[in-house]
């Protein structure tokens, strides 16, 4: 079956969603009419009255899913920056460039969006029949880990669903979806059977729609790769497919690796580093160490209602088509073609879809990279040892209001023999472990004893201003402890967590004087923090 006929199956579906709709209104007003001009004695009134309160409220949920098709699919409130040619002009030539290569028309509204993807979009009109008001989509992660002739194969890619008409009737297709959505939700309720019985029917049509209409979505994935490869090349629409995946997972590593790890105690990257910090980590691991952060992620398993056919799929039809001569492009990383990137990464920070959380600026300090490390370390080492001091606490009886012991409390306990003979009965166990005794406790408890000493020593030297922040945009954030905590910290703390505690390499490391370390440099500028501690 070719596209048209799948398309006007889908069209013949979506208007038979209005047309059960208006046969159940149909029905439904005829029975109460019935009911209300032939309803005998008194007897009946009250199951007349009952009765037109169920068809009441199923004939507003079905008005209600009509509804919902009116206002579906539209453009609505752009997502992420809107930017014109003023804004970017080397961008906007791109895109209309691709445009004229493709004979398209280009769009009159370009957006710049947080998510790995690109996306079009038109304002159609009598349900796709006439072209309207268009918009593309980029995302700035795209920017970040595409070069230029990839980034060309997305926007062709984009540019075939517009030549397709997939936008225009595509979006009848995603209001018939969200329609029905919306209707399937309302008659999904814990309402009475009347209503259930209407809900399966839509059910049932809802189904059967969106197998049709998926079906279809996939088809057009299909041609809009064709229509990219045929101006891009087919190289550079394989190379920016086998990319996506790479920039998703590097982008999913660095928003919780760096952007969030301030969220604990609420707090941001400088303005535009949100989203900008993910430019210096893709720097920071060019080629095999970057795709090393997709390694081990399984792809998504396929469903009967995915829009997108898998990336196999996709692959494979791709190396199937003949070589074609490509469109000549400028070499370069996509990213380049950004004039006012800082604006842009600044602006996208406010974007209702693009912000960061939380999302009102009175609540978070916006702090240097540098300092987010160092108080990210305080917290994450202030968590870790709170287990080993409540269980120091507990066996010395210390008052509920006493503070936690510190370092040397801790030390002196592990010196009076408390770690195993007291100390380690009071730390936190799943109950799969409650039972064990003896060297099987131990074995299963000294790791998080030893974490729990660590956090204690690092708050020391962070207090003591002798750590220093690392942010590793190719490895992982951290401190950098002095010369000589590096080289003898794992062996002391051993030594303090062994069968028989001995503290002395640890209180020996402790007593040795250090010089200060040399500060790291701020890799954002300006130093410090935008607020206080």
């Amino acid at each position: 079956m070719n596209q048209r006929l799948r398309a006007a199956g889908v069209f013949a579906l979506l208007v038979g969603f209005f047309v059960t709709g208006f046969v159940l209104l149909a029905a439904m007003a005829v029975f109460d009419w019935l009911l209300a001009t032939h309803r005998g004695d008194g007897s009946r009134a009250g199951f007349t009255g009952v009765f037109m309160a169920m068809t009441a409220v199923a004939a507003a949920g079905i008005l209600r899913g009509m509804y919902a098709f009116l206002r579906a699919g539209r453009l609505g409130t752009p997502e992420g920056v809107a930017v014109t040619e003023q804004d970017e002009p080397e961008l906007w030539a791109e895109v209309r460039a691709v445009a004229d290569g493709l004979g398209e028309r280009p769009p009159q509204e370009l957006c710049l969006t947080s998510d790995v993807n690109a996306s079009a979009a038109e304002q159609s009109r009598l349900l796709g029949l006439l072209p309207g008001r268009r918009r593309l989509n980029v995302g700035v992660p795209l920017l970040v880990g595409m070069e230029r002739a990839e980034l060309r194969a997305v926007l062709a890619h984009e540019f075939g669903h517009y030549g397709n008409g997939d936008t225009r009737l595509g979006a009848a297709a995603l209001r018939g979806r969200a329609a029905m959505a919306h209707t399937v939700r309302i008659f999904s309720r814990d309402l009475v059977w009347f209503d259930r019985v209407v809900g399966a029917i839509y059910l049932g049509y809802a189904r059967m729609y969106l197998r049709r209409s998926f079906a279809l979505s996939r088809e057009k994935e299909f041609a809009a790769d064709r229509v990219a490869a045929g101006y891009a090349g087919a190289a550079a629409m394989t190379a920016a497919l086998r990319t996506l995946p790479v920039v998703d997972a590097a982008h999913a590593h660095y928003l919780e690796t760096y952007a969030t790890m301030g969220r604990p105690f609420r707090a941001l990257p400088p303005a535009g580093e949100f989203h900008g910090g993910f430019r210096r980590m893709v720097d920071a691991r060019p080629g095999e160490r970057l795709a090393a952060l997709a390694e081990g992620r399984r792809p998504k398993p396929p469903h009967k209602y995915d829009t997108h056919p898998s990336l196999a799929e996709r692959l494979a039809r791709l190396e199937a088509l003949p070589a074609q001569d490509a469109d000549p492009v400028t070499a370069g990383p996509a990213f380049a073609l950004l004039r006012a990137p800082e604006r842009v990464l600044t602006a996208l920070e406010a974007a209702p879809d693009a912000a960061p959380e939380p999302a009102t600026p009175a609540e978070v300090r916006r702090l240097s990279w540098d300092h987010l490390v160092l108080v990210r370390a305080a917290y994450d080492a202030e968590e870790f040892s709170r287990p080993l001091r409540q269980a120091v606490a507990r066996v010395r009886r210390t008052g509920a209001g006493a503070e936690l012991p510190d370092l040397e409390d801790v030390l002196d306990a592990f010196d009076e023999g408390l770690l195993w003979a007291g100390i380690s009965d009071r730390m936190p166990r799943p109950q799969s472990a409650a039972r064990l005794t003896g060297e099987s406790a131990r074995n299963y408890l000294r790791p998080a004893v030893f974490d729990a000493l660590a956090g204690l020593v690092h708050l020391r030297l962070l207090a003591a201003s002798r750590a220093v922040p690392r942010i590793a945009w190719a490895g992982t954030p951290g401190i950098g402890l002095p010369e000589a905590w590096e080289k003898g910290m794992d062996a002391a703390l051993d030594a303090a967590t062994s069968d028989t505690p001995d503290t002395k390499p640890l209180r020996a490391l402790l007593a040795e004087p250090d010089p200060d370390p040399e500060p790291a440099p701020d890799p954002v500028g300006g130093g410090g923090a935008v607020g206080g501690l």
